[in-house]
């Protein structure tokens, strides 16, 4: 995938998905799915052509891309980091896997910001990504001061001859799938809720670096991870995960594990860990990079009276770790 935050960088003409998709999740993959069936991206495409829009058969070579903004436009007007569903390295991956050649991060600044809607329309979607076909959110909106609605987007680019597609609103059960919402979800620890709006299990990526090798001497070895700084984290607590390695055996088959997301009170911790023990596994981990997947959410934080009471509560966290699993296998 081809990524850039220069517009003098880019990869033209485009067929566009634009919003934030922090999360890629279930609705973002609506915005996107338009530009990717343009692109004959998992679809069939027309014959004598390696790749050619089914609606507009004379367009050829537009690159699927999406275009985000960063900072994240909250950020930039709050001046108040903002925690990410997924950093860009993580998005980007996701956004790859789905078809997406191009992701443009556009910088968000005061000129940016000062765009009206027909300026940004004009400037940046036209003369910049020279975007054959526009892909936004029911809810989307652009410009200085957010004025402009998806109605304006649709009129505005009809001026150049482009198409828009405005994806409606996704629901689960009757309620609204957003990245704030799956947010909300991991703060009280609902993976269920959560990874079903994410359409897959919510995921931290971290490398493994040494920690104080407590759990190796409690008889349960862990993987310490570090995270990007910018990862949002759900509920502190213990989690039954899948664990995945970039590299070497765990890249081809995943592990179960039991995560511990905390400050590990026991041992009067004073800052926030991630630590990963797999299950009837052992090796050297140290400097790999891990993806660790959340499919339950076991037990909140607590502190026990010794170190023995912790081990044998780790010890019932596996097992039931490994009842689950045996239930869903």
């Amino acid at each position: 995938m081809w990524i850039t935050s220069s517009l003098q960088s880019l990869k033209t003409p485009t067929f566009v998905a634009l919003g934030n998709f922090d999360g890629v999740h279930q609705g973002h993959r609506k915005v996107i799915e338009p530009i990717l069936t343009a692109a004959g991206v998992g679809t069939p495409v027309l014959a004598g052509s390696e790749r050619a829009s089914v609606e507009s058969p004379g367009l050829q070579n537009a690159h699927p891309t999406v275009v985000t903004f960063h900072p994240h436009p909250q950020e930039f007007f709050t001046g108040q980091r903002r925690l990410l569903l997924t950093p860009i390295a993580e998005k980007a991956k996701y956004l790859e896997s789905l078809g997406v050649e191009q992701l443009v991060l556009l910088p968000f600044d005061q000129n940016l910001a000062n765009l009206t809607p027909a300026q940004f329309v004009e400037h940046i979607l036209i003369e910049q990504l020279q975007a054959q076909r526009i892909s936004v959110g029911q809810n989307f909106r652009f410009g200085r001061q957010r004025a402009g609605t998806t109605a304006d987007l649709q009129r505005l680019a009809a001026d150049y001859g482009v198409p828009v597609d405005i994806a409606p609103l996704q629901t689960d059960n009757g309620e609204r799938i957003s990245s704030s919402a799956i947010r909300q979800a991991l703060s009280e620890g609902n993976l269920q809720r959560a990874n079903r709006f994410l359409g897959r299990s919510y995921c931290l990526v971290g490398q493994v670096t040494p920690g104080q090798q407590l759990g190796r001497a409690l008889g349960f070895p862990t993987a310490n991870l570090t995270l990007p700084s910018e990862k949002f984290l759900p509920r502190s607590g213990v989690y039954r995960v899948w664990v995945q390695a970039a590299t070497g055996q765990l890249a081809e088959h995943p592990q179960a594990g039991v995560m511990n997301l905390g400050y590990r009170p026991t041992v009067d911790g004073s800052r926030l860990v991630v630590e990963v023990h797999l299950l009837d596994w052992s090796g050297d981990l140290y400097g790999q990079t891990l993806s660790v997947h959340l499919e339950q959410f076991l037990r909140p934080e607590q502190k026990f009276a010794s170190l023995d009471e912790l081990q044998a509560q780790i010890r019932l966290d596996c097992n039931a770790a490994r009842t689950q699993l045996s239930a869903t296998s």
